[in-house]
């Protein structure tokens, strides 16, 4: 009998798309850097001008309805809302759990800023780690998230409390370097992350599984968890293979 394709919706193979981009940006950027720091090759100014081009477009578009992004950070717009019959109330994830992600990400992120001012890493590392943030953002999107894990116990990135929280945990490096490029993209990140807490206060049921019918699994569309799901399945199988020969052993 013949096996049946698994199918990649768009919206996956945009994800994966966006991972090779961010990768290969990054390697240019770290390959860039090294040719400075060792060859003292100049950086031309179109290789930043293009970097912030790039995210700040990526930004942007985040503040519209789009078909090619995750219903993730669709949320809060009223055309992706589809209420449920009943009289359920909308429920988010736990102020004290977002609080810690707060807490945690400016934490790691007030040691970086501590490793610059004492010039123990110079500007170029401050967007290399940046530039790293991006790629960490589609991993944790498509194969594992530490915050969805250990913070947020949330189902899948659909229903993520913080997923608009991306664009500024990605620039919180750049706050230190004084730049127009680096100020247009972390004031464009904070207007976005204001533009989806004040939606999430107003309208706190198209954000919640209870009262939206478009973040049931059913109406999925995009399958950004199928990696998520296999590799927690097979790590499992692991732990179960290795409990099971640890007792044979025992016994």
């Amino acid at each position: 009998m013949k096996r049946d394709r698994p199918t990649f919706p768009k919206i996956l193979l945009m994800h994966y798309s966006k991972l090779v981009s961010r990768g290969a940006l990054f390697l240019m950027a770290l390959a860039a850097y090294l040719a400075n720091r060792i060859g003292g090759v100049e950086i031309p100014w179109i290789f930043p001008a293009a970097l912030w081009a790039i995210f700040a477009i990526a930004l942007l578009l985040r503040f519209f309805p789009s078909s090619l992004e995750s219903m993730g950070c669709q949320k809060p717009f009223a055309r992706n809302y589809l209420p449920k019959e009943g009289d359920a109330l909308p429920t988010q994830s736990s102020w004290r759990s977002t609080a810690a992600v707060a807490a945690a990400w400016l934490l790691l992120n007030g040691v970086i800023g501590a490793l610059y001012f004492l010039g123990v890493i110079d500007r170029g590392i401050l967007i290399l780690i940046s530039l790293a943030y991006s790629v960490c953002d589609i991993i944790c999107i498509l194969f594992f998230c530490p915050f969805q894990t250990w913070f947020m116990k949330n189902r899948c990135c659909t229903t993520c409390r913080i997923y608009n929280w991306d664009f500024p945990m990605m620039f919180t490096p750049l706050v230190f370097i004084p730049s127009v490029y680096t100020y247009t993209l972390v004031g464009g990140s904070l207007l976005l992350l204001l533009r989806w807490e004040l939606a999430l206060r107003r309208h706190p049921e198209r954000f919640s599984p209870e009262t939206n019918a478009s973040l049931d699994c059913a109406n999925c569309k995009e399958k950004l968890c199928r990696h998520k799901k296999q590799l927690r399945s097979f790590l499992k199988k692991r732990m179960n293979e290795e409990k099971r020969k640890n007792k044979k052993y025992l016994y």
